[in-house]
């Protein structure tokens, strides 16, 4: 009797590690699991507290107490309405949520019909509400270099994962839907 091979389960020969996808039988070369240099919260709170140790030494206020409020609180309900539907989805797929895990489905519906990335969306917004409630100049500047982090650190990264793992399927969804928004 035949031993059915587990959907990408892991070969190690002396090539290195593999990945096998049982529905088309080929091999996939690296890792199973997108390689992202950090676990993305940590680069969002990296830039929040660099941007608190930047307001200690040379605070800059630069809104008003009502549109500080205003502002950041809507774009903090913005930010919370969009994980809760991530969240489902991955649940429902049964696939892992960590950038280290090994994806076990290819997510396209709900929030991922509007966006490749609506989580990272949402924690973007939730940096940005963070930024303006605390009224500080310096987290709002250091969103640059989070985003560039994010994209060439995680997202990328992610997505060449993706198109190994899942192929045309990868490529078809990425090719309808933005990276972003």
């Amino acid at each position: 009797m035949k031993t059915k091979i587990a959907t990408a389960a892991l070969l190690l020969n002396s090539d290195g590690p593999h990945i096998t996808d049982e529905r088309t039988m080929t091999d996939i070369v690296g890792p199973d699991h997108s390689n992202a240099i950090a676990f993305p919260p940590f680069v969002y709170a990296a830039g929040l507290v660099a941007g608190v140790g930047l307001d200690i030494l040379w605070p800059v206020p630069i809104l008003p107490d009502a549109v500080q409020f205003a502002v950041g609180g809507t774009v903090l309900c913005i930010s919370g309405a969009i994980m809760p539907f991530v969240i489902r989805r991955f649940r429902k797929s049964r696939t892992t949520f960590s950038v280290r895990g090994s994806s076990s489905a290819l997510i396209t519906d709900g929030p991922y019909r509007f966006s490749r990335n609506p989580s990272y969306v949402s924690l973007t917004l939730l940096y940005v509400a963070i930024s303006v409630l605390a009224d500080n100049i310096w987290m709002l500047a250091l969103l640059v270099p989070v985003l560039l982090v994010m994209q060439f650190g995680v997202v990328m990264r992610e997505e060449r994962y993706l198109e190994r793992k899942f192929g045309d399927e990868y490529r078809r969804y990425k090719g309808l839907v933005r990276r972003w928004i």
